[in-house]
C-alpha cells in the first residue's frame, strides 16, 4: 500500500501562494531542506539561513531565499506571521500555480 498523500505546506491564494516555513537561523548556509511535520501535525518548508535571528536579519534572509528559489523578485515575498518565532508564514505574490510547482520541485529535491 502506498502512503496517503499529505497536504503541502503551502496554499494557493488570489495573490499567489502562502507558505509555512520552519526556520533555522545560524544554520551554516542558506538552503531549503525539504518538508518537515510540526508537532501540531501541520507541515512546513524546512529552511536554514546563515545569519543570526537578530533585528529581523533571519527573516530578511528567509524572504530572499524564498524569492531566489521561486524566481520571484524579493519585493514579491512578504512575511505574514511569525516574526519572532521559528515557524513563519510568508506570502509569495505571483502566479500561484507556477510558484507551487517550483516549491514542490525544490522540496522533493531536498528530501
Amino acid at each position: 500500500m502506498s502512503a496517503p498523500l499529505r497536504a503541502p505546506p503551502w496554499t494557493l491564494t488570489a495573490e499567489g501562494v502562502t507558505v509555512t516555513v520552519r526556520a533555522t537561523p545560524r544554520g551554516g548556509r542558506d538552503a531549503i531542506d525539504g518538508i518537515v511535520e510540526l508537532g501540531d501535525g501541520r507541515r512546513a518548508l524546512k529552511a536554514r539561513v546563515s545569519v543570526a535571528a537578530e533585528d529581523g536579519k533571519a527573516n530578511a534572509a528567509l524572504a530572499k531565499l524564498l524569492a531566489k528559489a521561486t524566481g520571484l523578485a524579493p519585493s514579491r515575498v512578504e512575511l505574514l506571521a511569525g516574526a519572532t518565532g521559528r515557524t513563519k508564514s510568508f506570502r509569495l505574490i505571483g502566479n500561484g500555480q507556477e510558484i507551487a510547482a517550483r516549491l514542490a520541485s525544490i522540496a522533493s529535491a531536498a528530501d
